[in-house]
């Protein structure tokens, strides 16, 4: 089976000390998964080199199939993965429309540079169309709410059909309802023959959907375990890593989490 990520022993030392310690991390084409853990537990440090932003200290990675820093260069590695991040929406630019900032995914550039031939416009509408985002298509993107500009920068990651699709904490700020319309857009994704395989980071347990077939717990810059999330996400298991006893409870293929 075609490995999507590969992590051996990787560690990360920034200004003198150590990030992360000792990850492995492997996963398979057909395979979604969450990467979970408390804030600063170093998921944003994995990202950063899973994106050839950083380079590890010590082991080695190797992202669909591409050896860092031997085998390719780091802007074509990124143009095969797409990245939603509340941290990318402050690069754009704000005056710029919906679809401005989608059709700027198909050439990895914040802003539009060039003139986009009519196959990457209808592309781009129909990513609109489908995450429901083309009745705001001509607004200026400052003028979008918080999960309108998620939706947008979901339908900007998917414009250069990327094999890996990272989601970073993409519900951050959103309500209940405009949460559960971006998962619901997730779950749509997933579901297409040509879906990316799908990475999604969060510190709450009642956004990972049944779409999410395995889950990596991150402690303290180390892996605390990895494996089913049904596994991952049980009462003893997060007692552990949270050191302190929880309960976990499962309605519909989604858990929810409790402190007893």
């Amino acid at each position: 089976m075609e490995k999507i990520i590969e992590l051996d022993q990787v560690s990360l030392k920034r200004n003198g000390q150590w990030i992360l310690q000792n990850i492995n991390w492997h996963i398979n084409q057909h395979e979604n998964w969450v990467l979970y853990g408390l804030n600063g537990a170093g998921k944003t440090a994995l990202l950063n080199m899973l994106c050839a932003y950083y380079f590890p200290t010590q082991g080695s990675i190797k992202v669909l199939d591409k050896v860092f820093g031997r085998d390719y260069l780091a802007e074509k590695l990124r143009q095969k993965i797409g990245l939603v991040s509340s941290r990318l929406q402050q690069k754009f630019y704000p005056s710029d429309s919906a679809f401005e900032i989608v059709l700027s995914g198909a050439y990895a550039s914040i802003g539009l540079y060039e003139k986009p031939t009519e196959e990457i416009r209808e592309k781009a509408i129909g990513l609109l169309e489908e995450l429901h985002c083309l009745s705001y298509a001509d607004r200026p993107y400052e003028t979008l709410s918080q999960g309108e500009r998620q939706r947008v920068l979901i339908a900007r990651a998917l414009m250069a059909g990327p094999e890996l699709l990272i989601l970073d904490e993409p519900t951050t700020g959103l309500d209940f309802l405009a949460r559960e319309q971006l998962l619901d857009a997730l779950t749509h994704i997933s579901e297409k023959s040509t879906a990316p395989t799908l990475l999604y980071v969060t510190h709450h347990v009642e956004e990972i959907l049944p779409i999410f077939t395995h889950t990596l717990l991150l402690k303290n810059g180390q892996v605390f375990d990895s494996g089913l999330t049904k596994d991952m996400l049980s009462d003893e298991k997060l007692t552990e890593l949270f050191e302190c006893k929880v309960s976990v409870t499962w309605e519909n293929g989604r858990a929810s989490l409790r402190k007893k």
